[in-house]
């Protein structure tokens, strides 16, 4: 078992990354700690920007023990799913892999394609549960780079399209890899703008920090990965303006990885269990996070007589 894990990590790009991942950390957890004191030491009447800055050490090491479980569960269901693509592949009606310039193509297509994943993992709560423990930290580092979902296989099935156009499995996964690395370093409030015109094509770390924002103006705007446009074209995009306020609109009072990484199931399992209707799970599992009944059906007790709460 042990040796077969040792052969999945070797395999893949972003296990490969990983000192180099801890040694980026390390610079930024030294240039931080700098700033975070210069912060402090010059009160603003801004309540944001009071906003945390810099490491916390349980909360880095919670994004770092997320990351090693995200390796170690999705390194694993991606070799239950290679057959199926396989098979998805064979069926393939078109060979565009095989074309000049095919992986550039296919770093486009898994990046199109991540943007709608991402969107929809914003949009509907099933998806939320699996993405939520991204969102979780109320700093915002490298290290929250790696606070990734243990369950991030339930949408291997919006990157399968390109398997049936023609692009090869590995061309597939290493688009993945190539893309998520590239993630990576936009996680980070040390690097302020890339050049005007990068940042009008390129997702930076000016865009993510808007995404990862509570403040009401970045609710759920710029999903791109690599490349900015798509939230231009499908106006998602919105500029950093004000200090960003991270975390999630309900944050969640632990640094237990296995409780971040299951919180929002066992939220959603409840509200399941506790529905009263067929229609009603549906929209637990399919509406937007936040999605409740309708309230008029709730009654209460007010001198005597009862209301119905509209």
């Amino acid at each position: 078992m042990f040796q077969r894990l040792r052969q999945l990590m070797a395999a893949n790009a972003t296990r490969a990354a990983i000192p180099v991942f801890l040694g980026t950390i390390a610079i930024e957890y030294l240039s931080l700690r700098r700033r975070e004191t210069v912060e402090l030491d010059s009160p603003s009447s801004d309540p944001n920007a009071q906003s945390p800055v810099g490491y916390d050490n349980r909360d880095a090491a919670a994004s770092m023990a997320m990351g090693m479980g995200s390796l170690v569960v999705n390194g694993f269901a991606a070799q239950l799913l290679a057959p199926v693509d396989e098979r998805l592949f064979r069926h393939r009606r078109f060979s565009v892999g095989n074309r000049r310039m095919g992986f550039v193509m296919a770093v486009l297509a898994w990046d199109f394609l991540y943007y709608w994943d991402h969107r929809w993992s914003h949009e509907r709560r099933i998806l939320w549960a699996s993405h939520v423990n991204h969102h979780s930290s109320q700093r915002y580092n490298l290290s929250t780079a790696l606070r990734q979902s243990w369950t991030g296989f339930i949408v291997h099935w919006v990157f399968t399209p390109m398997l049936l156009v023609g692009f090869e499995p590995r061309q597939v996964a290493r688009a993945g890899e190539l893309n998520l690395l590239y993630q990576y370093w936009v996680h980070t409030e040390t690097i302020d703008r890339l050049p005007a015109k990068m940042e009008t094509v390129l997702n930076s770390a000016s865009h993510h920090r808007v995404h990862h924002g509570t403040n009401p103006q970045y609710l759920d705007k710029n999903y791109a990965g690599i490349f900015i446009f798509w939230d231009r074209l499908f106006g998602t995009f919105e500029p950093e303006a004000e200090r960003v306020r991270y975390g999630l609109t309900k944050n969640i009072a632990t640094f237990n990885p296995v409780q971040i990484a299951f919180h929002e199931w066992a939220s959603l399992a409840s509200d399941i269990a506790a529905a009263d209707s067929w229609k009603d799970r549906a929209c637990y599992l399919l509406a937007a996070p936040g999605w409740s009944p309708p309230a008029e059906k709730l009654m209460h007790q007010a001198g005597g007589q009862q209301f119905r709460i509209s």
